[in-house]
């Protein structure tokens, strides 16, 4: 077995892989915050050395043209808003025209279908009266055939 003296203190078997975990953990922990400490002291080197005057003015340099793009974004909707407001109203007033045009064409059309009507009635008012005439001529001329032919045939010789 395993045998040491720290101390004077003298050490066999677990307690001597004991004393040696806890040792090697007493090692480590130095060795971490001795890591700990230097990266802190390259911080603080890095943040000793900021210059927080470029960063200000850089920041105002930022806020600045922030406050650009703001006024340029605000007034883009306002024009945007104004356009809309436009279209909606030469939307509206096509809108009115199309209702007019559209009411106009109506009454037209109803004239012009009126105006037919009467037309074919007139039309066929006067064919029926043309037909009336051509049959009535169309007797009489038959009752004068008739009347010349009788009388031929009665009387040869008289014409």
């Amino acid at each position: 077995m395993a045998e040491f003296e720290f101390a004077g203190m003298n050490f066999k078997g677990g307690k001597a892989a004991i004393v040696f975990t806890a040792l090697s953990t007493l090692g480590g922990a130095l060795w971490a915050g001795f890591e700990f400490y230097a990266d802190y002291m390259n911080m603080r080197e890095v943040v000793q050395n900021i210059d927080v005057g470029v960063i200000e003015s850089r920041n105002a340099v930022i806020e600045t043209k922030l406050d650009e793009a703001i006024e340029y974004t605000r007034d883009i909707k306002n024009s945007l808003k104004d356009d809309i407001t436009r279209i909606e109203r030469v939307s509206d007033s096509a809108a009115s025209r199309v209702k007019d045009l559209q009411s106009d064409v109506d009454d037209r059309l109803r004239a012009v279908s009126d105006l037919t009507r009467e037309t074919e009635k007139d039309v066929r008012d006067t064919m029926r009266d043309l037909e009336t005439r051509i049959e009535s001529d169309m007797e009489k001329l038959e009752t004068d055939l008739e009347n010349k032919l009788q009388k031929a045939l009665d009387n040869p010789l008289a014409d």
